[in-house]
């Protein structure tokens, strides 16, 4: 739970400080780094024991998430994904930053190594097996409960805003990749293909608003 609940305050503490994205981006990277090597190292498993489908699950977790805007442009400007609570459609890095070559690898290595460790580790690490048990300790990765499914991909989706209906079914395929491998380093590679193909678009097509 620490490294996520680190990473989260850099999240927050950053802007509300006046740090701009050029420095709390870096700040954000080291402290979670940071807080993986002090309290995880020993939870956190980089066997990958299904290679090919974890980067097949990656590569179509991307295609869901930016197919939809791609198939129907404009539909996600609708209420029920821009609205008071999940927020508006804007990029948070501004056009100067764009050219900033130290800024995309900090942006980089925070979307691509840092995201995909943290968020694995706390939601199909943790949490899918906290809300089976509070000793959640003695069941294995991948143990399956239907109120513990759903709730996990919920939450995952309501932590990306104006993208929370991609966002849950990205949830849904990890949880469901969780139950096939047992693994959490499949898992993260799977969520890594992910970020690193959003981020190639992103940089291919321009579409900012990606990466909130």
């Amino acid at each position: 739970m620490a490294p996520f609940a680190v990473f989260l305050f850099f999240l927050a503490a950053g802007p509300q400080a006046g740090l701009g994205p050029e420095v709390h981006y870096p700040l954000r990277v080291l402290a979670t780094a940071a807080a993986l090597l002090t309290w995880s190292r020993k939870v956190l498993s980089w066997r990958v024991t299904h290679i090919a489908g974890s980067v097949l699950v990656g590569v179509g977790v991307f295609a869901i998430w930016i197919l939809p805007d791609l198939l129907w442009p404009g539909y996600r400007n609708h209420w029920l994904f821009e609205n008071a609570v999940t927020g508006r459609l804007a990029s948070s890095v501004s056009h100067e930053l764009r050219e900033s070559a130290a800024f995309l690898f900090w942006r980089g290595t925070s979307l691509i190594l840092v995201v995909p460790v943290v968020e694995e580790l706390f939601w199909r690490g943790w949490l899918m097996r906290y809300l089976i048990s509070r000793n959640f300790d003695a069941l294995p990765l991948g143990t399956y409960a239907p109120q513990a499914f759903w709730i996990t991909a919920a939450l995952f989706a309501s932590e990306h805003g104006p993208y929370w209906d991609v966002g849950l079914a990205a949830g849904m395929a990890y949880n469901l990749w969780m139950l096939r491998t047992r693994s959490l380093g499949d898992c993260i590679l799977a969520h890594l293909v992910t970020n690193a193909c959003l981020g190639a678009y992103v940089l291919m097509s321009g579409r900012w608003e990606y990466l909130l």
